[in-house]
């Protein structure tokens, strides 16, 4: 489905910051079959959108480890919201922290980055000529945001806060889970920290639709992926994998059982 619009409070793009870019765009290119415009930035390495049918799905940046909050090796996501200022200044009231202020991207957008009270990152979108992923649930495009969190009351209540989401919680294997919902619409998940998952800090897991699960991993590891968490299903929902990148980014891919190829 090709989106022209992301709703305030909808997951609306994601970013990988990469200590190798180059290495990246070779890696999820052939893995999802993306192709890539490049954006000029100056003296610094060139921003990349990744698109399918020429519509942005992703993007892509060099991180240089010694910058100012450089977080490499990671997926970053976006959620939109009407004013970027305001939404900062609710989520300080709300106990998030500010980690990078609010500042215009040329004529794109305005955005910030936030930490939520458990320390998870992730960034807000004020749309100007860009309004973020144009496609989605598609395989090769975001189709879900999971929250992996230390503490779920005290995140439910930041995130349902700040963007008006609403949170429905269900028992699953792994313990329980949590759906939040935008106007009825599903928006992302949470789940509880585990014990023997060892030490993983609170943060967003990215998933991107595949056609087939089990391929794109044996596709994935082949490109020198590794394998974290391996395929398996969730009745109703579809059959999930987690990889790392050769940087060793984590995302998620999943084929949905309500999946249009």
């Amino acid at each position: 489905m090709d989106e022209q619009s992301n709703p305030p409070g909808s997951f609306c793009w994601v970013e990988l910051g990469s200590s190798n870019a180059a290495a990246a765009r070779a890696f999820y290119t052939d893995l999802f079959g993306w192709s890539v415009t490049e954006t000029p930035m100056g003296e610094a390495h060139p921003y990349l959108r990744f698109g399918l049918r020429s519509l942005d799905v992703a993007a892509l940046y060099q991180v240089d480890p010694g910058q100012p909050n450089a977080t490499p090796d990671f997926w970053g996501t976006y959620v939109s919201v009407d004013d970027v200022d305001a939404a900062v200044a609710r989520a300080a009231e709300l106990e998030g922290t500010v980690v990078v202020p609010p500042f215009d991207v040329m004529t794109s957008g305005r955005m910030a980055v936030l930490a939520d009270p458990q320390g998870a990152r992730f960034s807000l979108w004020q749309a100007g000529d860009h309004c973020g992923v144009m496609v989605r649930d598609e395989p090769g495009s975001l189709c879900w945001n999971e929250l992996l969190t230390s503490d779920p009351g005290k995140a439910q209540e930041f995130y349902c806060e700040l963007f008006g989401w609403e949170a429905m919680t269900a028992d699953m294997p792994i313990g329980p889970y949590t759906s939040f919902f935008r106007a009825g619409t599903p928006v992302g998940g949470m789940v509880k920290l585990q014990a023997g998952w060892g030490d993983v800090p609170p943060h967003w897991v990215v998933y991107f639709a595949v056609a087939d699960c089990d391929e794109a991993v044996q596709r994935g590891t082949e490109l020198g992926a590794e394998l974290i968490v391996p395929a398996m299903d969730v009745p109703e929902v579809g059959r999930f994998a987690w990889l790392r990148d050769p940087a060793g980014a984590l995302f998620g891919i999943i084929r949905l059982d309500s999946q249009t190829d």
